[in-house]
């Protein structure tokens, strides 16, 4: 991926159709018919359509599904599936793999096959869906193999939509989502990258808190329109953790288009402004930006 051919670059896209198997209508449809009023859409691409989509705006993306059959019950797409059309689309797409750490030893083997076979390119965490605290050591395996590999972790954090308004809030506790809970992982796995995913909303003193005290810990920025950030996420934005905030969407439920619109007034500095939409994400995933060749340091 040559990263000055790119606007920017999307960490937070997901895989919402398959090309290879039926929509799964027991299990998927309550929790998708709940995101669809909370978020206030209803387009949901395949990942061909999601990748034309982003290729035809020139912006980057990393694209995951997300592994919820154990708790939920619903199919999830392959991580094949995603890494598949990563590699046929590599100027423009990287593949995340999302593997629920209740798998055990056999989720290790999928990740060592994911990296190893596929080229997978970092992991996806939902610690709400998945039911689980990031410092639970069943999930140090896991970690331990990618850490080894050299790739990032990506976890949901904060208030999730999904379950939001459902009986129960569809059995989802929100409790598991607290960012403060990779501050552990962070210094346990000090060489794995760790990206805290969304505004952290109850909790966004605690992710700046981690994100500011353990250097190689990320926030990406997806999952709200930019007018509606905290203001102290903004804050730290344009001074201490200017360069460890990443451009993310959380697309199709918030569009590229309603978000950068919404982010040239939302009181970010112009100087931070390119690091947010593309320089962060290069120097995190060590890609190539030759607009920046021969410039100053």
């Amino acid at each position: 991926m040559d990263a000055s051919k790119l606007v920017a670059i999307d960490v937070h896209t997901h895989a919402e159709c398959s090309c290879r198997q039926p929509y799964d209508e027991e299990y998927a449809r309550p929790y998708d018919e709940a995101a669809e009023k909370y978020f206030k859409f209803n387009y949901r691409p395949t990942i061909p359509e999601t990748v034309a989509y982003y290729r035809e705006r020139n912006i980057g993306l990393v694209m995951f599904t997300v592994d919820t059959e154990v708790s939920t019950g619903r199919i999830r797409i392959s991580n094949e599936e995603v890494a598949e059309a990563a590699q046929e689309n590599s100027d423009i797409m990287m593949a995340f793999a999302s593997i629920d750490p209740h798998r055990g030893v056999m989720g290790v083997r999928e990740a060592r096959r994911l990296i190893n076979d596929y080229g997978i390119k970092g992991f996806k965490f939902h610690p709400a869906l998945q039911e689980f605290q990031p410092n639970d050591r069943m999930a140090y395996r896991l970690y331990e193999v990618i850490q080894d590999a050299g790739l990032p972790a990506l976890f949901h954090s904060g208030h999730s939509g999904i379950g939001t308004g459902m009986r129960g809030g569809g059995g989802l506790k929100l409790h598991y989502s607290n960012p403060m809970y990779l501050d552990e992982v962070a210094a346990d796995f000090p060489d794995m990258p760790i990206i805290i995913a969304h505004p952290s909303w109850p909790w966004q003193d605690e992710a700046l808190s981690v994100c500011l005290h353990k250097p190689q810990v990320y926030i990406d920025l997806s999952g709200w329109s930019p007018r509606y950030f905290p203001p102290q996420l903004v804050q730290y934005a344009n001074t201490q953790l200017r360069h460890k905030m990443l451009f993310g969407t959380d697309f199709p439920l918030i569009t590229p288009e309603r978000w950068m619109k919404d982010f040239e007034d939302a009181g970010f500095k112009d100087a931070v402004k390119p690091l947010i939409l593309k320089e962060n994400a290069v120097k995190l995933f060590g890609l190539t930006d030759r607009s920046q060749e021969g410039g100053t340091p």
